[in-house]
């Protein structure tokens, strides 16, 4: 029988900044979200919530609205569109590093994104091409 290590937020540190610099590609953004992440941390906090909370101080900071639009309703099919867009590309990279970095099982993934196994599995498989064939996606999310 093996055992679950379970992992303090200060255990988490260097695998959050590791996402963080992957999902950024920049050190000091980098710093800023882990900084940002821990500020709702605490000793208690679990993994699996202090990642949720990562993935949300990344999208909020990262996946910002810009109001381009001049008439209400065409701008916010727009945006809901592209902030959908930002959302998706963010969490199928987030899904990678997770399970490549963290070593994380498909089941605590799905439960960090709020997605079923089998989207996280989809996700997993086209996120490793894209990550591999296309510097794209490191531009979008």
């Amino acid at each position: 029988m093996m055992n679950h290590i379970k992992k303090t937020p200060l255990d988490l540190l260097n695998d959050i900044y590791s996402l963080a610099y992957w999902m950024t590609g920049s050190e000091k953004e980098s710093h800023d979200l882990v900084n940002l992440t821990y500020l709702y941390a605490n000793n208690g906090t679990k993994e699996s919530d202090l990642i949720r909370t990562f993935r949300k101080c990344y999208v909020e900071r990262f996946g910002q609205r810009a109001d381009f639009c001049t008439t209400e309703r065409p701008c916010n099919t727009q945006l809901q569109l592209l902030d959908s867009m930002k959302q998706w590309s963010a969490d199928i990279k987030l899904s990678v590093l997770l399970s490549e970095i963290s070593g994380m099982k498909h089941r605590q993934i799905s439960e960090i994104v709020g997605k079923p196994v089998d989207t996280v599995r989809l996700w997993l498989l086209w996120g490793r091409k894209l990550l591999i064939n296309d510097s794209q996606m490191k531009v979008s999310a």
